[in-house]
């Protein structure tokens, strides 16, 4: 069902998929995705909608405040993990720890700003679950502009978080989001 509303989602708005992965996505059974720029709400559905088309096992972190009855049983039942960001816990290590030992495919995604609004430097969570995980970066898009979204590249770290980042950040540099003034590489050179 998610597949056929997500195909029609798609179809309807104009958004085409792209994916230019090595492989293909759904060959990197486990990886953490990143999902870059996040400047809109529009983001979550539009990137719901490519997920649930192509299939992929997805797992993703959000607000806890959006877990209230009755939303969060439609997110948890979809892939969501509540994350309390006021509080100090160990989710780096969880999040890692749970991809390494799942014995499904699964591939968690994680908003790399962390915020839809402007923020210069991005949250490094994403980089250390992967090194915990040992599994690869997937950058994940949307282009507002050209109504694609889908991935670009897999990221293999190297455990340098500072020189891979401005790599990673690179590959999104012709990425137009919803918000170009709240796009968090709108000053990166």
């Amino acid at each position: 069902m998610l597949k056929i509303l997500s195909t029609l989602i798609l179809k309807l708005s104009g958004w085409k998929i792209v994916d230019t992965t090595p492989k293909g996505v759904l060959n990197y059974p486990k990886a953490v995705m990143i999902a870059a720029p996040h400047t809109s709400n529009w983001d979550y559905y539009y990137t719901m909608a490519i997920i649930y088309k192509i299939g992929i096992p997805i797992r993703y972190l959000a607000k806890d405040s959006l877990f209230k009855f009755p939303l969060g049983i439609i997110i948890k039942s979809l892939g969501g993990i509540a994350v309390n960001r006021s509080q100090k816990n160990n989710l780096v290590n969880d999040m890692g720890e749970m991809i390494k030992n799942s014995q499904n495919p699964i591939q968690l995604i994680v908003p790399a700003e962390g915020t839809r609004s402007y923020s210069k430097e991005w949250k490094s969570g994403f980089y250390h679950i992967a090194i915990k995980a040992e599994t690869p970066i997937i950058l994940g898009f949307l282009d507002f502009k050209k109504k694609e979204g889908g991935f670009l590249n897999v990221f293999h770290p190297t455990g340098d978080y500072e020189k891979d980042l401005i790599e990673i950040k690179k590959q999104y540099l012709n990425v137009t989001p919803k918000h170009p003034e709240e796009n968090s590489l709108k000053d990166f050179n």
